[in-house]
């Protein structure tokens, strides 16, 4: 494996499903459909050089199926890396339903696509991302065994967000500590866009620490009740990027680091829970760096979700997933030194860092 940067652009431009796999060697994308139920999903499966491919399905509203395959083949490379520089035994997948949840979200339709990931006869391992949830998560389990994430009382994990908030809390110490010189957020301003399970987790850490918090969503309701508990000023769209703040912190969907974004943001430090954060690695991966932001990559400082599944599939203990979780302060502050030494971006640093693993792992393995 050699050092490749995500270019939405590049992946876009070719309607070949197979050349658009080969830009970031791909080995098996898996197309769903059933008409009955109201199926269209698309499993991405990146690389298992360290194990099976785990990584969450989400269920989004895509404008089309280009936006869908798009989305799962730049989420399936980052779950490769993030498991990679996480130090765990997995390989990168991810899974994507097309659909509005509150519309086509039923019993039926998830038994459908469980049927779809137990074919793949272990290859991939789902678990739960945008839209769904643990119920969703054991319904999916009626029909394979492939799925973690489940609820407690199933002997599963439950909810990962908490796990996944702290390693993002984790990250932005570590942050802090490199652009500060001491690691306490006390007094920050951060700003949270997103306000799901994980921005709301991070909120309490955050909280906790005395921050100065800023806070976006798309949901109202959302913001008015993070407003009223935590004493937090809401921002509207036209001001969430152009605020005087301390750290940008994005927990929702992708992409929101980029050029209009960069000409905007005024804060020192980029360290959230959203995958694939900025919209292209190699032009916005360089450009935060010359605006002197440092920039925590996503798929390190927000591994603690897959951190706590993994520990899921050997017999769950919370305590070691939350010690496991807690070195990502050590494995962003290593980022962070790799990248001065080299004199490259952060992001690089993150890429090569996994790379490193997957190559040395590929060779003892082809020695087998």
């Amino acid at each position: 494996m050699s050092t490749a940067t995500i270019n939405e652009k590049e992946v876009t431009s070719s309607s070949n499903v197979i050349e658009q796999m080969s830009l970031f060697n791909h080995e098996q994308i898996v197309f769903c459909n059933d008409n009955n139920v109201g199926l269209k999903a698309i499993i991405g499966i990146h690389n298992t050089v360290l194990g099976p491919a785990l990584g969450g399905t989400r269920m989004w509203n895509y404008a089309n199926e280009q936006e869908a395959l798009t989305d799962v083949l730049r989420l399936s490379r980052g779950m490769t890396y993030k498991s990679a520089v996480a130090g765990i035994n997995l390989g990168g997948g991810k899974a994507v339903i097309i659909g509005d949840p509150k519309k086509i979200k039923t019993e039926a339709l998830l038994r459908s696509f469980g049927k779809f990931i137990d074919s793949l006869g272990g290859k991939y391992i789902t678990a739960e991302d945008v839209s769904m949830n643990s119920r969703d998560m054991e319904i999916i389990h009626m029909e394979t065994d492939y799925v973690t994430g489940l609820p407690e009382s199933m002997g599963g994990s439950g909810d990962p967000s908490p796990v996944t908030a702290m390693g993002v809390w984790m990250g932005m110490k570590a942050s802090a500590k490199k652009v500060y010189g001491n690691d306490s957020l006390k007094g920050k301003k951060v700003i949270v866009q997103g306000l799901g399970n994980v921005g709301k987790h991070l909120i309490e850490y955050l909280a906790k620490e005395g921050v100065e918090l800023f806070v976006f969503d798309i949901d109202e309701e959302k913001l008015k009740a993070i407003s009223k508990q935590y004493k937090a000023k809401v921002l509207s769209k036209d001001d969430l990027y152009s605020v005087d703040a301390d750290i940008y912190a994005p927990c929702a969907l992708g992409a929101t680091v980029n050029t209009q974004t960069l000409e905007q943001l005024k804060v020192k430090i980029i360290c959230g829970s959203a995958n694939n954060q900025l919209e292209n690695e190699e032009i916005h991966g360089r450009m935060v760096e010359e605006k002197g932001i440092l920039y925590a990559p996503d798929f390190v400082v927000n591994a603690g979700g897959i951190i706590n599944v993994y520990y899921e599939l050997e017999g769950y203990n919370r305590e070691r997933a939350l010690a496991h979780a807690e070195r990502i302060y050590d494995t962003t502050t290593k980022i962070f030194e790799i990248a001065e030494r080299e004199k490259i971006p952060t992001y690089l640093a993150a890429n090569r860092l996994a790379e490193e693993r997957i190559n040395a792992i590929a060779k003892i393995n082809a020695r087998l």
